[in-house]
C-alpha cells in the first residue's frame, strides 16, 4: 500500500507543504509506505487540448509530467494539497491535475463517434482513494477543497471522509504557522485513520 502526497503551493516549506507532510506521516505510522512531491520543484505546463492522448493513450507535451502521472497512476492513494489563492487551487495543481484527467480517461477508453454515447470502461485512477488538504489565512479552503473533490469524484476515486474538512487555517502576515493548527491536525489524523481502514479493505 502506498500513498502520495502532492504540494501544489510554490513554497516548499510553507503551510500547505506542511500538512501534507503530516498526514502522510500518520500514514507511515500505519505502516503505509508515503512518498512527498513539491509540484514546484517539476517542469508542468498546462494542458493544450490537443487531444493527442486520444491516440497516444498518455500526455504527449514534453515536460515532467509523466514522471508525476506515473507516480499516480501506482499509488493506491493520493493527497491532494494547496493553498487557496483567491478560492482557487494553485495554477500548478490545476494543471496537473486537468491532464492527469484528460489524457487518464483516454488510459483504457477509446473517443466515440459524435453520434454514439458513452460507456466509460473507467480510467486511470478508479478506485484509488483520494483526499484534498486545503489551507488559507482566513477563508477560501471550502471553494479550493470543492474543486479537488470535484476532480476526484469525476475521476473514479474513492473519497474518505473525516470529522471535518481537510483545512488548514494559517499563515496570517504571511506566516508559517500550521503546525499551531491543533484541529486541522486532529482532523488529518482521523483522515489517516480511514485512509487506512479503507486501503486495508480494498486490499484484502
Amino acid at each position: 500500500m502506498k500513498v502520495i502526497g502532492l504540494n501544489g503551493s510554490p513554497r516548499k516549506q510553507g503551510n500547505t507543504g506542511y500538512l501534507v507532510r503530516y498526514a502522510l506521516e500518520q500514514l507511515e505510522n500505519k505502516g503505509i509506505e508515503t512518498e512527498y512531491i513539491d509540484l514546484i520543484d517539476y517542469n508542468l505546463g498546462q494542458c493544450t487540448g490537443c487531444y493527442k492522448c486520444v491516440e497516444a493513450k498518455k500526455c504527449v507535451i514534453q515536460d515532467d509530467f509523466l514522471e508525476i502521472f506515473d507516480k499516480m497512476v501506482e499509488a493506491d492513494g493520493i493527497l491532494l494539497g494547496s493553498p487557496s489563492y483567491h478560492s482557487s487551487m494553485t495554477p500548478m495543481l490545476k494543471a496537473v491535475l486537468d491532464r492527469a484527467g484528460f489524457s487518464g480517461r483516454w488510459y483504457v477508453n477509446d473517443m466515440k463517434s459524435k453520434e454514439d454515447s458513452y460507456e466509460w470502461k473507467g480510467n486511470a485512477f478508479s478506485g484509488k482513494l483520494v483526499a484534498p488538504i486545503t489551507v488559507a489565512r482566513r477563508a477560501g479552503q471550502n471553494f479550493t477543497f470543492a474543486q479537488i473533490l470535484l476532480w476526484a469524484t469525476a475521476n473514479d476515486c474513492i473519497v474518505p471522509g473525516s470529522t471535518y474538512w481537510n483545512i488548514g487555517v494559517a499563515g496570517k502576515g504571511g506566516a508559517m504557522d500550521a503546525c499551531d493548527d491543533a484541529e486541522g491536525k486532529s482532523i488529518l489524523n482521523h483522515l489517516a485513520d480511514n485512509f487506512e481502514f479503507l486501503l486495508k479493505k480494498i486490499n484484502q
